[in-house]
């Protein structure tokens, strides 16, 4: 089943008005063996804030075909309910969005809320979650940051700090690290990085949520990595959220995002419920002729 179909008007107002714009082919192909049949919860497609931007639908395929179910969880992600036959089973998308070719967006003036200014609807990423574990952090966040500007600078004052104390080790990744551990080990994934650094804006009352996506290296000096889905976060500040990127540090072009949550917890790309093989993955974010 396909996401809600996006107006004709924001369509057709998109590809008229965005001529010299970047098209970007972005998917996904997750090769699995299972020795039963088993239920999954997939977060593959991009978000609907896209919608406007999109060529071709990243349509949610599977092979062998099996019914799929949709529907929105609390955070508005667009989540997939299906069930894998026992064998090889695929997962895939494959979608052609536009981009501005802009990097993410600064405003170095955003100004950081009192609590009692906050939206009610932001108090629940001013928490502590499964992998962001403020209470062991607090004291330490606030000996690092307590006496830096408020707003947009001290956002940008805990990433440099979790980007230059914290060395990006994939192949050292594991499913349970927390923030705190982060910091203690030194080292991680982008999911580790984001996860630390929302702990210490959430400690320093700046609400913070976790996003994964496609990041594209549109720009970025090559050799490029090997395709793969990324973490960020996103911050609020002067009544809007605003994207920061730890692992990175800096603006990026043409990042697509799939879903957000309090931690990685809450946006799991896919969630098997029994025992699997993951045989093939395959991620991609390119420019598209």
């Amino acid at each position: 089943m396909k996401q809600e179909c996006p107006s004709d008007v924001c369509l057709a107002s998109s590809r008229s008005a965005r001529k010299g714009a970047l098209r970007i082919s972005l998917g996904c192909r997750l090769e699995y063996e299972f020795s039963n049949a088993t239920p999954i919860l997939a977060m593959l497609n991009v978000d609907c804030i896209r919608y406007c931007d999109l060529e071709l639908l990243d349509y949610l395929t599977t092979s062998p075909c099996v019914p799929i179910e949709s529907y929105r969880d609390g955070f508005g992600n667009w989540c997939s309910k299906l069930r894998a036959p026992p064998g090889t089973f695929t997962l895939a998308t494959n979608g052609i969005f536009l981009d501005s070719g802009k990097k993410d967006p600064v405003f170095r003036a955003a100004y950081q809320h009192a609590l009692e200014d906050l939206p009610s609807n932001t108090f629940v990423f001013l928490l502590g979650s499964r992998y962001c574990d403020t209470d062991l952090l607090s004291d330490k966040a606030w000996r690092l940051f307590g006496n830096s500007r408020t707003g947009w600078a001290r956002v940008q004052a805990i990433c440099d700090y979790v980007h230059q104390h914290v060395t990006f080790r994939y192949e050292h990744a594991r499913p349970t690290r927390t923030a705190s551990q982060t910091l203690a080990e030194g080292s991680g994934d982008c999911r580790d990085f984001t996860h630390l650094a929302i702990s210490f804006c959430r400690c320093m009352n700046i609400p913070a949520r976790y996003c994964t996506g496609y990041l594209s290296d549109v720009g970025e000096p090559e050799p490029h990595a090997k395709g793969d889905f990324a973490a960020w976060m996103e911050v609020f500040l002067a009544n809007r959220w605003w994207v920061f990127d730890p692992r990175n540090n800096q603006r990026r072009i043409a990042r697509f995002l799939i879903g957000r949550g309090r931690d990685a917890a809450d946006v799991p790309l896919t969630r098997t419920f029994g025992e699997n093989t993951l045989r093939n993955f395959e991620v991609w974010t390119e420019i598209s002729n």
